[in-house]
């Protein structure tokens, strides 16, 4: 990669933005890193990223075609980096481009997009999914919507950051429809294989065999192998906590509503998250549900 590439200014620098700063200065991007925690800010100093003291700050650094990219997490947070006082926006020029990476509303994500081409600054709706380790070696799921010209202009930029790009189409807002999608498919299967587990330590079965099993058969996915080897191993360090399905697992159902779909299987699924959060859980790693599933199936009418 050429060093004369724009410099790219990445807004959180938690397990995925701290991922992503990682590629990017190993692909010898220039990188401005801010993240309001001081040890996620010193991390992405070590990887060779420049540090910012706030999203103005970040954004005054940027070159005429660079990009500023959020990885927050959630509305309030996205607001906050673009638009509060300290806020992104009020450095950015026309032409520069923001790269909106949170797991957002396909409304949030489509009213920031206005706001931000009020000020002449281009949006990329660009959620991304795969966890922390594939955001540092390149090989995370970015769906991007945004107007070809624009994709095609930063393409160096999103191939850089990953090796899956999913252009989903022209609209901004799509990409966020599609993670929401995703997302929600990615919850069912969670609370599904968390069930399951509980239901085979009940019977009295090995967890890790059953696993074993699954994993060879149709009961496969893969966030339930990855999830559920961490919860037998009693390893809930987050890497991604409870909240965070619970938030995009909500917004899935809200979005499914605003277009007049039921499913049988989300709303269930979502407010197994928020249970599980309500709990006590919301801090730990999302594998934490079948740690709250024993306790369920402790208290059922079996006992």
């Amino acid at each position: 990669m050429s060093l004369v590439q724009p410099r790219v200014a990445v807004i959180g620098a938690g397990n995925m933005g701290g991922g992503m700063v990682g590629r990017l200065c190993d692909q010898s991007w220039p990188v401005v890193a801010c993240d309001i925690d001081p040890d996620r800010q010193q991390r992405a100093l070590k990887t060779g990223a420049q540090g910012a003291g706030s999203p103005h700050a970040a954004a005054t650094l940027l070159e005429e075609d660079g990009v500023l990219i959020v990885c927050v997490v959630d509305a309030v947070q996205t607001n906050a980096v673009l638009f509060s006082p300290t806020g992104a926006a009020r450095a950015m020029r026309p032409g520069q481009v923001v790269l909106m990476c949170p797991t957002l509303a396909p409304d949030d994500v489509e009213a920031f997009a206005q706001q931000l081409g009020a000020l002449g600054i281009a949006c990329i709706d660009a959620p991304m999914s795969g966890g922390p380790a594939r955001a540092r070696d390149g090989s995370m799921s970015l769906m991007v919507a945004g107007k070809d010209a624009l994709l095609k202009q930063h393409e160096p930029l999103l191939s850089a950051l990953s090796s899956r790009v999913f252009r989903i189409s022209e609209r901004v807002g799509d990409a966020a429809r599609t993670k929401l999608v995703n997302n929600l498919l990615a919850g069912i299967n969670l609370v599904g294989a968390a069930e399951a587990l509980a239901l085979a330590e009940r019977m009295g079965l090995d967890a890790s065999l059953t696993l074993d099993v699954i994993e060879q058969s149709s009961g496969q996915s893969w966030i339930g192998t990855d999830r559920m080897r961490r919860a037998i191993a009693d390893d809930l360090a987050p890497r991604a906590h409870v909240t965070l399905l619970e938030k995009d697992t909500r917004l899935a159902v809200r979005a499914a509503q605003h277009v007049g779909f039921a499913g049988p299987l989300g709303a269930k699924a979502a407010a197994v998250f928020a249970q599980a959060s309500a709990a006590g859980l919301g801090g730990l790693d999302d594998a934490a549900l079948l740690q709250w599933l024993r306790q369920a199936a402790k208290s059922g009418p079996g006992d």
